[in-house]
C-alpha cells in the first residue's frame, strides 16, 4: 500500500519541482523582405542561457529544388542570440557571419548536387524559410525539433523598377529602369558561357539606380543557339540603343561581365566609343573559344585543350590548365588591344579562381596598359574567392555542372572568403559606375 501511496505521489511531488514556464523561443529576422543584396538582421530570443540550437536555412528555386545550410550556436546568458555579433561553431560555416545562412545554401540531400542558386524569374521574391532547432545536428542529418521559425523575402526588383522585354533590332534583352524621371547612368550586364538571359544582376543594379540592359548574345529566342562566332556589331547596336535611350545620361555606357561576358566588356571598351567604363569580372585578356568580328578584323578564340583536363575520383573536371595561353607569342593575334580604350577599367579577380588564372590575365592587361603609359585601371584582387563573384549573398557553389560540357566544373573559392569578395565587390562596382557615367 505504501509503494502505491508514493507512486501516486510522484506526479505532485514532480509537479512542485516544475521550474515556471518559460516564454516559448522566438526569431525575427528583419527586414522581413527586402533587396536580396542587403543584409538582414537575425535575432533570437527566449533561449534558456547557453542553450546549444542549430540554425538552417530552406528555400526551393524556380523548378521546386531544395536548398538547405545549417550552422551552431549558444544561446548568450540571457537567452538570446544575434547572428551579427555571435559566433557560429560549426554547421556550414563558424565565426561571426551575419549573412551565412544565405551565402552557404547548398542543393539538400535527395537534389542533384553542383547546382546553383540562382533566380530565373526575378519578379518573385525569393523565399527563405530560417527555423531555430534544438540542439547541435550536424549538415545533412536530421535536425532536432523546431522552437521557432521565420520567412524571409528576397526581392531583386525594387518597387517601382520597369522592365522592358528587348527587341530592336538584332538586340534581345531586358532593359531595367529605376523608378522616377531619370536620366540614370547606363550599364549593359552580361553573364558567360552559360547563355540564354540571366537578369538578377541587372535588376539589382536599377533598384541602386542605374539604367541596366541585360544582354544574351546566344542560346535566346532568336539568337544562335551555340556560341561559334560573336560579331561586335550586335554589341555595337546595344551600346548605341542604350546611350540614346530618353532616360540614359550620357555621353557614354557602362559595361559589366563575368568569365566571357568580362571579356566581351573589354572588347567593347576597346573599340566601342560609346562604351567609357567596364567592369571585367573573372574575364580572360585575349578573346577566347569562339572568334570575334567586326568589320575587317578578327580575334580569334583562344582554345581549350581536352588534353590538358584533369577528372576528380568524384568525377569534378579541373580544367584550370586548358586554356591556350595567352601570354605565348604565337596566340598575339587574340590579344585584345585594351591600350586603345579610352575609358576606364575595373578588374575584379578571385585569386583562387580554378576555372582559369582570371588573376593572371588581369595582370596582363593591367601590364599592357602599362606599357602604353595608361593608368586608367583599378584592380581588385581577392584571396579565397573563386570564379562567379556576383551579387552579395548569392550561394557559394565551389563546383556547378557546366551548360556546355555538361559535367561538374571546378570553380574554386573558399565559401566564406567568396562571400566577403562578393560583398565587397558589389559596392565597389556602383562607385566605379557611379563615378564614370554619373
Amino acid at each position: 500500500a505504501a509503494m502505491w501511496r508514493a507512486l501516486a505521489a510522484a506526479p505532485a511531488r514532480a509537479l512542485l519541482r516544475t521550474p515556471p514556464a518559460r516564454r516559448a523561443a522566438s526569431l525575427a529576422v528583419s527586414p522581413a523582405a527586402g533587396p536580396a543584396d542587403e543584409r538582414v538582421e537575425t535575432r533570437v530570443a527566449g533561449l534558456s542561457p547557453g542553450q546549444p540550437v542549430t540554425l538552417r536555412a530552406v528555400a526551393a528555386d524556380d523548378r521546386g529544388r531544395l536548398f538547405q545550410s545549417c550552422a551552431h550556436y549558444r544561446a548568450d546568458s540571457r537567452g538570446e542570440l544575434h547572428l551579427g555579433a555571435d559566433a557560429s561553431h560549426g554547421g556550414d560555416y563558424t565565426g561571426v557571419e551575419p549573412m551565412g545562412l544565405f551565402w552557404s545554401l547548398a542543393p539538400a540531400g535527395m537534389e542533384k548536387p553542383y547546382q546553383r542558386l540562382v533566380p530565373r524569374n526575378i519578379g518573385a521574391p525569393m523565399k527563405v524559410e530560417v527555423l531555430v532547432h534544438q540542439g547541435h545536428s550536424p549538415p545533412g542529418s536530421m535536425p532536432g525539433p523546431v522552437v521557432a521559425k521565420a520567412e524571409v523575402q528576397r526581392l531583386f526588383t525594387a518597387p517601382g523598377v520597369r522592365r522592358i522585354r528587348l527587341k530592336e533590332g538584332v538586340v534581345r534583352g531586358s532593359l531595367f529602369l529605376p523608378p522616377g524621371d531619370g536620366p540614370f547612368p547606363g550599364v549593359i550586364d552580361m553573364y558567360g558561357d552559360e547563355g540564354g538571359l540571366i537578369e538578377f544582376r541587372s535588376s539589382l543594379l536599377a533598384t541602386h539606380g542605374f539604367a541596366a540592359l541585360s544582354l544574351p548574345y546566344f542560346d535566346f529566342e532568336d539568337l544562335p543557339r551555340v556560341m561559334k562566332e560573336l560579331k561586335l556589331e550586335y554589341f555595337e547596336e546595344a551600346a548605341r540603343f542604350l546611350q540614346r535611350h530618353p532616360k540614359v545620361k550620357g555621353p557614354g555606357v557602362g559595361v559589366i561581365g563575368t568569365g566571357k561576358g568580362a571579356e566581351l566588356a573589354l572588347s567593347m571598351i576597346t573599340f566601342l566609343p560609346e562604351v567609357v567604363a567596364a567592369v571585367s569580372i573573372s574575364g580572360c585578356s585575349s578573346n577566347t573559344v569562339a572568334d570575334l568580328h567586326y568589320g575587317d578584323m578578327t580575334l580569334p578564340g583562344l582554345r581549350f585543350d581536352m588534353k590538358k583536363v584533369s577528372v576528380s575520383d568524384s568525377g569534378v573536371f579541373d580544367i584550370f590548365e586548358a586554356l591556350d595561353d595567352p601570354a605565348n607569342p604565337a596566340n598575339s593575334p587574340s590579344v585584345i588591344p585594351v591600350e586603345k580604350a579610352e575609358g576606364h577599367f575595373l578588374f575584379i579577380v578571385g585569386e583562387d579562381d580554378r576555372m582559369w588564372k582570371s588573376s593572371v590575365y588581369a595582370e596582363l592587361a593591367i601590364k599592357r596598359l602599362r606599357q602604353h603609359g595608361k593608368e586608367n585601371f583599378e584592380l581588385l584582387s581577392y584571396p579565397g574567392a573563386g570564379h562567379q563573384i556576383d551579387p552579395p549573398s548569392t550561394p557559394f557553389c565551389q563546383v556547378a555542372m557546366d551548360r556546355v560540357l555538361g559535367v561538374p566544373v571546378l570553380g574554386g573559392g573558399e565559401s566564406k572568403a567568396h562571400a566577403h569578395a562578393q560583398e565587397h565587390s558589389w559596392g565597389k562596382i556602383q562607385e566605379f559606375l557611379h563615378f564614370h557615367l554619373g
